[in-house]
């Protein structure tokens, strides 16, 4: 399984790239303004930035919403590192979006799926990765992982290349169950990612063999 970080926070992702884990990047509008990146410059520069610090792919999100906006961000995000895989909503513009860009060899990540359906036609259109929510999915009553669990039975009845990237994780447990369930992709904030470290009874067991080396060597 990889692990992604969701953030476009530069010193979360050096964190999660110094503790030699981190396969890759996923940012989104909200999380640009959340750092306080604004104007398409300072955007680019950004997304740059992070490609430069990732060996692996970052996913860059169109703002447009029709098929020709989505192309020429899409393009022009695709020219700035070949680590970027452009992001572009499940709509019907995104769908053929999704098409125009596997035709031109430009990876993308389609967001925003919340049903088998979605994945099923944007891994038919070509997308590099699925994007299902399962948090967001859970807090409307749903089981975000039954979907997954739907979307990577699907794709491997067909033979899909289309990789099942788990989004909206924001726990361990979701993490786990995500990994059993046999998700390709894991992206979510780096506190679940360093939560995996923790176990009391770790934290007991190292305990106890320092206390006994200081009785021995003092």
């Amino acid at each position: 399984m990889k692990f992604f970080i969701d953030t476009a926070n530069l010193h979360e992702i050096q964190e999660a790239v110094e503790l030699g884990v981190l396969d890759g990047v996923t940012t989104n509008p909200s999380l640009m303004a959340k750092e306080g990146i604004k104007g398409m410059d300072n955007i680019m520069a950004h997304y740059r930035q992070i490609c430069e610090m990732v060996d692996g792919d970052v996913s860059a999100e169109v703002i447009g919403i029709t098929f020709e906006d989505m192309v020429r961000e899409g393009e022009m995000f695709a020219e700035l590192h070949s680590n970027i895989v452009v992001k572009v909503p499940m709509t019907r513009d995104g769908v053929k979006a999704i098409k125009h860009f596997s035709e031109k060899g430009i990876k993308t990540n389609c967001t925003l799926i919340f049903s088998a359906g979605q994945a099923l036609l944007a891994a038919k259109a070509g997308a590099t990765y699925v994007s299902p929510f399962v948090g967001r999915l859970d807090d409307i009553g749903h089981d975000g992982l039954v979907l997954v669990q739907q979307i990577v039975d699907i794709f491997s009845n067909y033979g899909y290349p289309t990789q099942v990237l788990a989004a909206s994780v924001r726990h361990v447990p979701h993490l786990i169950q995500c990994a059993e369930i046999g998700a390709d992709v894991v992206t979510c904030p780096l506190s679940v990612i360093t939560g995996l470290l923790n176990h009391p009874l770790t934290d007991k067991g190292l305990a106890q063999f320092l206390a006994d080396h200081k009785k021995v060597n003092g």
